[in-house]
């Protein structure tokens, strides 16, 4: 009898952290390796851990998506086929990690954004055990329904502990 192996547990990420991780500095655009090493950008090392497709299955929706290349064009100056380029091996990571792209009902008024609400009607609708976001509207909501909200140098740093610990037992 073959058991399973580990089940991914199921993880969002806010617009912020996706934008940020090829908009900021030190950002290693297509490979994105996991900790260690890090790359300098927390946003960016995010997606390494993703990208390993071990612990976490990313889960995205056509809101976090459509945000994510809107800001990359209007604000960043990101040209339209990047973004678009970008959007498309995101939703790759998304299923390679166990995840996927879904478009959840509304049903969380929770925040006092409502941007930031259909942010969490995704999580609330996969049962995420983590949301990462650099938002102070999301992250002062921290655990939010029992689910901690972090920031991504947090989330980054507690991945690396967590696969730290597990190679010393």
């Amino acid at each position: 009898m073959t058991l399973p192996g580990p089940i991914a547990t199921p993880i969002v990420f806010d617009v912020n952290v996706l934008v940020q991780a090829i908009a900021s500095g030190n950002s290693p655009y297509i490979s994105w390796p996991s900790p260690p090493p890090t790359s300098g950008n927390p946003f960016a090392d995010c997606l390494g851990v993703i990208n390993d497709a071990a612990e976490f299955a990313l889960w995205l929706s056509p809101h976090i998506l459509s945000n994510t290349t809107r800001v990359l064009m209007t604000v960043v100056g990101t040209p339209k086929d990047e973004a678009s380029d970008y959007e498309e091996i995101l939703i790759e990571m998304a299923h390679a990690s166990g995840g996927g792209l879904l478009t959840p009902p509304r049903t969380v008024p929770d925040c006092r954004d409502h941007e930031d609400n259909l942010v969490l009607d995704l999580a609330a609708e996969v049962g995420a055990l983590l949301l990462v976001s650099e938002d102070t509207d999301l992250t002062s909501m921290s655990p939010w329904q029992g689910v901690p909200i972090l920031r991504p140098a947090e989330f980054v740093s507690r991945v690396d502990a967590m696969r730290r610990h597990r190679r010393t037992r």
